[in-house]
């Protein structure tokens, strides 16, 4: 059994111009408007919004898209389930795709962060715009860095053990015992890493409380406060454009 991930080398495509910092303002900006919804066209347009986004952030291929967002599409599917088994049964359905709707256009605006931006500069522009602490930054860094290399060792101990003749067969239940040994090794080996980065880390200064400069920099744009007030013209819209249908729903009512 492999283990699927869909990180790599972030490319250059059209969203990686606005400035990370700048998508974490419009991804704040989203967020209240879609937990404080309780209808399902408010975040059904919220999310229309977000999809136009797709080919910017390089996911326009649907193969490429599925990689990244399958997690998600999980997620949102049981989330409507459970709501559908356990919920009314008169607004049972219709609650259950306010729910999943709410929760793809809650996740993909991070999906969309993730795919179109390089993790140097979020450190970067975090340390800089919002003096993030660098052993914080650098340390989510590393941390990232390290996601690809854990994929390449879940592969390496799974063929290792392939080639001392250890194979679940067609058992699941010796699939799951083979899974949860494998998962366990790739656990131990991580922890082991992350406290020698850590010890790496402290020995750079990471740990000594000195302000440091940053080499790279990080610069805010006027394209990049345009990307934040579209962000609250989207939400604005979504919820009036509700209001007027008079489907617009709180939460908390």
């Amino acid at each position: 059994m492999s283990l699927p991930l869909a990180l790599g080398p972030v490319r250059e495509v059209p969203l990686s111009r606005i400035n990370p910092v700048a998508q974490l303002g419009a991804i704040a900006v989203v967020l209240p408007v879609l937990l404080v919804s309780g209808d399902l066209f408010t975040p059904l347009l919220v999310l229309a919004a977000e999809c136009c986004l797709l080919p910017a952030a390089g996911l326009a291929a649907p193969r490429a898209l599925l990689a990244r967002t399958w997690p998600l599409l999980v997620g949102a599917a049981g989330v409507a389930w459970v709501n559908v088994a356990f919920g009314d049964d008169g607004a049972g359905w219709a609650s259950a795709a306010g729910l999943a709707v709410r929760v793809l256009a809650l996740a993909l605006p991070g999906v969309l962060l993730v795919a179109a931006t390089d993790p140097v500069r979020l450190a970067d522009a975090l340390t800089v715009h919002w003096r993030v602490s660098t052993r914080f930054a650098y340390g989510a860094l590393a941390a990232l860095r390290l996601v690809p290399l854990l994929a390449a060792e879940w592969e390496t101990i799974r063929l290792a053990r392939r080639a001392r003749g250890i194979e679940p067969g067609r058992s699941p239940l010796a699939r799951l015992r083979l899974f949860a040994g494998t998962a366990f090794a790739l656990l131990v080996g991580a922890v082991r890493r992350g406290s020698r980065l850590a010890t790496a880390m402290d020995a750079r200064g990471f740990d000594s409380g000195i302000v440091r400069t940053n080499a790279r920099g990080s610069t805010l744009h006027r394209r990049d406060a345009a990307f934040v007030v579209a962000a609250v013209v989207v939400c604005a819209a979504a919820v009036a454009v509700s209001v007027a249908a008079g489907s617009w729903t709180p939460v908390f009512s």
